[in-house]
Order: structure tokens, then sequence, then C-alpha cells
């Protein structure tokens, strides 16, 4: 999956006008009684509408002309009572579509979010996260109107205009002829018009994709950047985002603001040559009456205003198909991590967990892991040393299946992880990683994150087991405080006992410590030294850490170096062998010692 960054304009898939119609119309469907109902009240408010110039040509040509005033005030009281009507109508008809427009957002926001999070991690690692935001948030929004519109405005006008012309062709074929003369030329120019239109629609929304994505990265390090003075510089890229989003707005705007002139030009035209053909046909036919003039100078305007809405509404649909583009966009990504077929629950994990030749790479042509192989048994710590970059989190990420292997099997308990299903995989593994995450909530809550349906003194319990309960307490509202977003207004340390807390309420039948104890200080980290134990105890556990003082117990220790094992063995094995752990032990020695 090609990677894309805060600067860079996403590459989307380009889809035809026919299929994003298709599949947003095809949110429409369970709201099938309350579409049609709204077309009814459309439909009754239209013909009041069409009725009223036809009536008063009745009027004119009957009633003033004959001087017969009880006919004037039938068809008055009738006018009025039904004009009410349709008042009322159109108002439920509003009400109604604002609901299922509500409705359909919701939906589509909730299919992307549940979409989303079905993703791998490589979806994640190709993005930043504010350009996800901007879709699930963002793009959904800019779809309200065009649901709106379909349905109070693309399918009445239509109904209407086809009404229209059927009345004025009716009435008189030469001067509906004569109305018609200019939509051709109106065609031309809509269709010119919109097909530079929704590039630049789409433009804009990849430059507003990147103003966001910057945002939500500059406010998540705004420690940093206040830390190193950085304000000024953050803020001269942030207004150069926001003026090439200003500048790609502004000319997508112009562009769409061409639409209601070109329709405004066109009726004037066409309202010109009716009448000028209104009096020539007059002079040679004296059927057509001042009333029908009168009658077809209303039907004029009748006609073009429903051009003028459905102009209206397809600048609309060109205005937010490039948002539509982005939802379905991320919609149509297969998600690379899935439950096979016929994929079957994986029963209670006993701890076995081996490797048979796995060769894996995050990109083609890399490769971190090369053909590795390994067998751990039930209750072992095994502990991941060697360089950065070597491979050590990669190999615990297989484990947790949050990637597929390119080559070999990873078994846990002798079943293929590649044929369970993955809730029941993950639901029995714990993760502990160096950059802790808590969310915004309390520390309780956080804390029983681990086991949603555990009681408050399981939680309380699980604090103590691992010297967090005494912290907490001291805390203004104990398990009840609110730790801000991410944890901020704890120390890093506090935040990694209340994951530990959160990660033996979970009981993990595989726990795996990525680095989980390099930002506790010494103090901390032995009073923490008894929770770990007790976490490991009776459990498969991997252990990644580079301070190798943490890892001298574990029952074996795995140096990873270029994608391989180089070294496996316990302490002081390793230390006979004066390899690469020894190399590395020592130096850590000798580097604590010259500090002191």
């Amino acid at each position: 999956m090609a990677k894309n960054t805060i600067k860079q304009d996403e590459e989307l898939k380009i889809h035809s006008n026919s299929e994003i119609i298709y599949r947003l119309l095809g949110y429409l469907k369970p709201y099938k009684l309350k579409v049609i109902i709204v077309l009814v009240l459309l439909i009754f408010v239209m013909v009041c509408g069409l009725l009223n110039p036809y009536l008063l040509k009745i009027a004119i040509d009957e009633f003033i002309a004959n001087n017969n005033l009880k006919g004037l005030v039938f068809i008055g009281v009738g006018m009025f009572i039904y004009n009410f009507l349709s008042m009322l109508a159109s108002r439920s008809r509003m009400n109604i579509m604002a609901s299922i427009t509500n409705r359909i957002l919701l939906t589509i926001r909730q299919e992307l979010y549940t979409h989303i999070q079905k993703l791998s991690f490589a979806f994640f690692d190709s993005r930043p996260v504010g350009k996800i935001l901007a879709r699930v948030v963002g793009d959904v929004n800019s779809l309200q109107q065009l649901f709106t519109n379909s349905i109070t405005n693309l399918i009445p006008e239509v109904l209407s205009l086809l009404c229209v012309g059927v009345i004025m062709f009716s009435m008189n074929a030469r001067l509906a002829l004569a109305t018609m003369a200019i939509l051709p030329l109106l065609m031309v120019g809509i269709f010119l018009i919109q097909t530079i239109s929704r590039k630049r629609w789409q433009s804009f929304r990849q430059k507003r994709s990147n103003m966001n994505a910057y945002t939500h990265e500059d406010f998540s390090g705004i420690r940093v950047v206040q830390s190193f003075a950085g304000e000024n510089r953050t803020l001269r890229v942030f207004v150069d985002l926001v003026t090439q989003m200003n500048d790609a707005f502004v000319s997508a705007v112009k562009l769409n603001d061409l639409f209601g002139p070109l329709v405004n030009i066109s009726w004037g035209l066409g309202t010109c040559i009716v009448y000028y053909a209104s009096v020539k046909i007059m002079k040679a036919d004296s059927s057509v009456t001042i009333g029908t003039v009168v009658a077809f100078g209303s039907y004029i305007g009748m006609f073009w205003r429903p051009i003028m809405k459905i102009t209206n509404f397809y600048n609309t649909l060109i205005t937010n198909f490039a948002a539509a583009e982005r939802i379905f966009e991320i919609m149509d990504i297969e998600p690379d991590i899935v439950n096979i077929h016929d994929a079957v629950q994986m029963p209670k994990i006993k701890g076995q967990v081996e490797f048979r030749n796995i060769t894996f790479g995050y990109e083609d042509g890399t490769t971190v892991l090369d053909n590795v192989s390994f067998k751990i048994t039930p209750g072992e710590t095994i502990a991941l040393v060697g360089p950065t970059g070597a491979g050590k989190t990669t190999i615990v990420n297989l484990i947790s299946r949050f990637y597929n292997t390119d080559k070999g099997q990873i078994l846990i308990d002798g079943k293929n992880i590649a044929e369970v299903e993955l809730e029941s995989l993950r639901s029995q593994m714990g993760i502990m990683l160096q950059d802790t995450f808590l969310f915004s909530a309390t520390i309780k809550e956080n804390i029983r994150y681990g086991r949603l349906d555990a009681t408050d003194n399981e939680v309380v319990e699980a604090a103590k087991a691992v010297n967090a309960h005494e912290f907490i307490m001291k805390l203004e509202h104990g398990y009840d405080t609110e730790v801000n977003e991410r944890g901020s207004r704890l120390s890093v340390g506090e935040r990694q006992l209340i994951s530990f807390a959160r990660a033996l309420l979970a009981n993990p039948r595989i726990l795996i410590l990525d680095e989980a104890t390099s930002n506790i200080d010494t103090f901390t980290e032995r009073m923490v030294q008894r929770g770990i134990k007790k976490l490991l105890f009776g459990r498969t556990s991997f252990v990644i850490a580079h301070r190798l003082s943490t890892i001298r117990d574990a029952d074996r220790i795995m140096v990873i170096d270029d994608g391989k094992i180089a070294e496996c063995g316990n302490h002081i094995e390793l230390m006979k062998l004066k390899g690469h752990y020894y190399n590395l032990y020592m130096s850590q020695y000798k580097f604590l010692n010259e500090g002191a």
C-alpha cells in the first residue's frame, strides 16, 4: 500500500458519476415508505403550484371578462384552501426528509467507522490519522445537502418540468417550442463547466485533508512544539496549507458560480423569445387570447425555475462527488487481516507458540524476518533483544496477527493462527507497549478496558497487584480521576502502571511487553517488578527490552539480528558463549559504570 504524507495529495480511484449516484441512492432503500410519502406530498405541492396559473387564466378569460363576481370569489377561496394545504404538506415533507437524511448520514458514518476498524496496521501505516478523520467527519457531512436535494429538489422539479412542458404544449405548441429554443445551448455550457469543476473539487478536498492531517499531528505533538519554541515554524506551515486549501476552494467556487448566471441568461433570452413569438402569433391567430399569454408568462417562470433548481442540484452533486469518492475509496479497501471462510474459534490458549520458517517484510522488496523458526513451551518467558530494527517488535506483531506472514506458519497450541477467528485469538492476548495509550476517561474505566465486566473490587485488586493503588489513591478523585486525553495528567511511569493493571485484569494467556518498562525510573521499576512477576506467572510471555538487566531472569533470551535469531539461551548460557548478547550486556555494564 503506497504511503501518503501530510503535505502530499492523496491518490483517489476515480468513480463514474452513475456508479456514485447508484451507491448513494442505495442508502434510501430502507426508507422506501417514507420516501414515497415525501414524493406524494411533493406531487401534491407541485400540482397545487401548477394549478395557480391555469386558474388565473380561467379567472381572467371567463369570470373577469363576464363580470362573474360569484365565480371569481369561489375560485379565489378554492385557491386559498389548496395553497394553505400545500404549505402544510411542504413543511411535513421537509421534516420527514431531514429525518431520513440524518439517519442515512449516521448509517454511512457508522459503516465507514466500522470498516476502518477492520483494516490492518498496514492501512494506518500508509496515511496520517488526520486524513482518516477528515473522511469520517468532513466528507460524510458534505453528503447531507446531496441527499436532501435528491428527493426534495431533483425528483419534484423533474416532474414539475415535465408537467409544465405538457401543459405548455397543450396550450400552444409554437410558444412552447419558443420557450425551449435556448435549452441546447444551456446543456452544452453545463457539460463544459462540470467537466472541469469536478477536478477542482477533488483538489480542494485533498488540500483540506492535508490541512486536517497537519493540524491533528501538530496538536498531538504540542508539547514538543512548545518545548522547542517551534510555534512560528508550525504556523508558517499551517498558513501555507490553509492558503493552498483556500486557493483550491476559490478556484472551484468560481467555476461553480457560473451555473447560476448561465441559467439566468438562458432564462432571460428564452423569455424574450417567447414574448416576441407571442406578438407574432397573436397577429396571425386570433384564437390566442390575452389570458393564454398571461398564463404562458407564468408558465415560463415555472418552466425555468425547475431548471434553475435542477442545475443547483447538479452543482451540489458535482461539489460533493469528491466527498463521496473519498468515502467509497476507503470502503472499497479490502482488509488485509480477515477471518477465512471456515475460521474456527480459538480454544482457551495453553501457551505453546511456534514459528515455522517465517519470512516477512512490511513492504515489497524488503525483508524484516528471514526464515525464522522457534518453539516456545507454555508458561515460558522469552526475552527478545537486539539492535533497533532487527525485527523484535515484528515478531510480537505477527503473534497477534496484526500482519500476515509472507511465508511460513505461526502456530499457537498447534493451531495455525491464520485459520482461527481473530477476536477469539486477540481476546486471549495482552500487549503493553512503550508508548502507553490511555483513553480520555477515568482511571477506573481505563483499567476496566482490560475486561469490561470486571467489578470495582477486581479493578482495585489489579491495581494493587502492580503497585498502582497507592499513587491512584493520592489523586483528587482516586479511581474516578479523569486522566485527560492520552493520560496527559499522569506521568509516563504512572500511565504504564495503569496499563499493567489493565493487562492483569484481562488475564491474557499470552503476554507481550514491548519496552513496557523503558520509561519507568529505577525506583518505580523496582516497585513494579513484583507486579510484572505476577503478570508473567503461569502464562507465556514475550518481553522486548533494551535494558538487559530487566530480562536476566527470562527462561530464554533470543538475540535478533538482521532478521534472524543469532543466539538463544538463558542469561548464563549466553554470557558463557561470549557472542552478541555478551557484547551487548558488557557494553551496557561498562556504560553504566562510566556514568557512575
